[in-house]
Formats: structure tokens, C-alpha cells, sequence
């Protein structure tokens, strides 16, 4: 039986980011093959991924490539605010935001088959994924994207990396990429508001139809009531509609502000991190209790 020394595992640890107990753990197997025990390794953070695959991943990041009229748009998501900082996680999202863009996948499972290699993981997205999860220790999965190709110009804006804009234009990039930051901001729901989703608008009439009801007037007044806020309502969701950001009067929309910038927006696409997805409220407390009480059944 070969001696396992601190240098091994430091190496080993150092090559693969396993924990330091599992890495001796797999030297003591290979007998001190150090291929052998990272093969070792690989198998058992293969078996991590699988596990950590029905962990909730609310967090994560959002990326851009844009190559002229080609670009796209990519959400992946993690566990943790921290692994969204990770230059690995970082850089598996900006390779597979360029895959996109160059190979127009399908759909998400068509983009996991793309061929990829970092980190020693590959030949595949989905393999590289996977790996990673096992090496940085937490889920992490490809949620959505957009692409965009052959329309038009583009321009885009990310506020860090947890909002990302696309934008298609014809006209002035200065004046997209304001746009770009202003949907950022303001979150319109659509571009103009007959692109307001039917069900949105209905779920909007439902509630100032309650509202307009509580007044006790006549039903034609509340009727207009009703059209009212809706109107209201659209044009507050509706890009063109809204009052531009940086309108120097507070006054000028941005439809306004395109017009007198010879601009015209063809349509946006936006990502929010986790948008949509219920996060796991964590007890902290009742973790480490749970933690400690593990380690002292060990």
C-alpha cells in the first residue's frame, strides 16, 4: 500500500476541488495513482450531481453574445448568490450564451448536446454541466434563452448579472441601448400595449372591475370606470408608453424620445434572475442543528 502524503491530497484537492477527506479517500483506493483517484473522484461527484439535481436554483446569472444581427440571451441558475459569482459558473454561462448565438439550438436539451470542454468535463454541454455541479458543490441548470438572427439590428444592456436585455432595432444604437436600459428599470410587459398579453389585461379588468364595483355607482359610470384603469394600466406596462428614464421633463415617453432619435424598436426580450421560480426559505438555525446532530451520529 503506497503512502498517501498531505502533498497528494493537496494536488489532488487542488485538481478537482473535492473535499480534502474525499480526495484521500481516493488516493487510499488507487493506491496512490493520482489518475486513478481523480477517475475515482469523477465517478463520485458524478453521483453529487445526481443528488444535488432536485435542489432549488433561484439564483444565477444572466448572459449576452451579440454579433452583429445574431445574438442571444441566456438565463443558467444556481443554488447560491455566491456560486453566481464563481469565474467557472460565470464562464460556463458566457460559453453557452456564444453556443446559442452560433448554433441556434432548438431548445434547451438541444443546447445540452452541443459540444463543449472546460474544466477537463465534456464533450457536451450537458457534461460539463454536470461535472460542474460536482465539482462546485451545488445544482446549477439552463433555464431559458432567446435568440435573435437576421431581423434587424441589435443592442443590448446588463444591470450586473441578474437582468439582461435584448433589444432589435433599425436606427440609432445610442438610442437602443437607452432603451435597452430603460427596460431594465422599468419592466415593461410588452412593447406597445396592443402586445400586452389578453390574460394580463383580463387579470387587470377583473380586479378594477371589483374595485368600481365598491363605489355603488351606476353601472355605465362603473363601466367606465373599469376602461379607465385598464388604459391606465396598459400604458404603464407598455414600453412606447412609458415615460423614458432619462426624459429631461419627466414628460417624454419613450416613444417620443425614439421617434426624435430616428429609432425604431422591433421588439425586447428580458431576463430576470430567478423570475418566477419559488425560493427555498431557508432555517439557518434548524441547518446547523441538523448538522451537528449528523456529525455526532457519524
Amino acid at each position: 500500500m503506497a503512502a498517501i502524503t498531505a502533498k497528494m491530497v493537496a494536488d489532488l484537492r487542488a485538481k478537482t476541488d473535492a473535499p480534502m477527506m474525499e480526495c484521500k479517500k481516493a488516493l487510499t483506493e488507487a493506491d496512490g495513482d493520482m489518475v486513478r483517484a481523480e477517475e475515482i473522484l469523477r465517478v463520485k461527484l458524478g453521483n453529487k450531481a445526481s443528488k444535488a439535481a432536485s435542489r432549488v436554483t433561484a439564483e444565477g446569472v444572466i448572459a449576452v453574445a451579440v454579433a452583429g444581427s445574431t445574438g442571444a440571451l441566456i438565463e443558467v441558475n444556481c443554488e447560491t448568490d455566491f456560486v453566481s459569482k464563481n469565474e467557472t459558473f460565470l464562464a460556463f454561462v458566457n460559453a453557452c450564451a456564444k453556443l446559442v448565438a452560433e448554433n441556434n439550438p432548438a431548445d434547451v436539451g438541444a443546447l445540452g448536446a452541443l459540444s463543449l470542454a472546460m474544466e477537463d468535463f465534456g464533450p457536451t454541454v450537458e457534461d460539463v454541466r454536470k461535472g460542474l455541479i460536482g465539482k462546485i458543490g451545488e445544482n446549477m441548470s439552463i433555464r431559458r434563452f432567446k435568440r435573435y438572427e437576421g431581423g434587424g439590428q441589435l443592442a443590448h444592456y446588463l444591470h450586473g448579472v441578474r437582468i439582461g436585455v435584448i433589444v432589435e432595432f433599425e436606427g440609432d444604437a445610442v438610442a437602443a441601448k437607452d432603451a435597452a436600459m430603460h427596460i431594465a428599470a422599468m419592466k415593461p410587459a410588452a412593447l406597445s400595449s396592443a402586445d400586452v398579453p389578453a390574460a394580463l389585461v383580463e387579470k387587470e379588468r377583473k380586479i378594477a372591475a371589483e374595485k368600481a364595483a365598491e363605489s355603488g355607482k351606476p353601472a355605465e359610470i362603473v363601466a367606465k370606470m373599469v376602461e379607465g384603469s385598464v388604459q391606465k394600466f396598459l400604458k404603464e406596462v407598455s414600453l412606447l408608453d412609458q415615460v423614458f428614464v432619462k426624459a429631461a421633463d419627466g414628460k417624454q415617453t419613450v416613444a417620443a424620445y425614439l421617434k426624435g432619435a430616428k429609432t425604431e424598436l422591433k421588439g425586447f426580450t428580458m431576463f430576470v434572475v430567478g423570475e418566477g421560480i419559488e425560493k427555498k426559505q431557508d432555517d439557518f438555525a434548524a441547518e446547523v442543528a441538523a448538522q451537528v446532530a449528523a456529525a455526532k451520529g457519524q
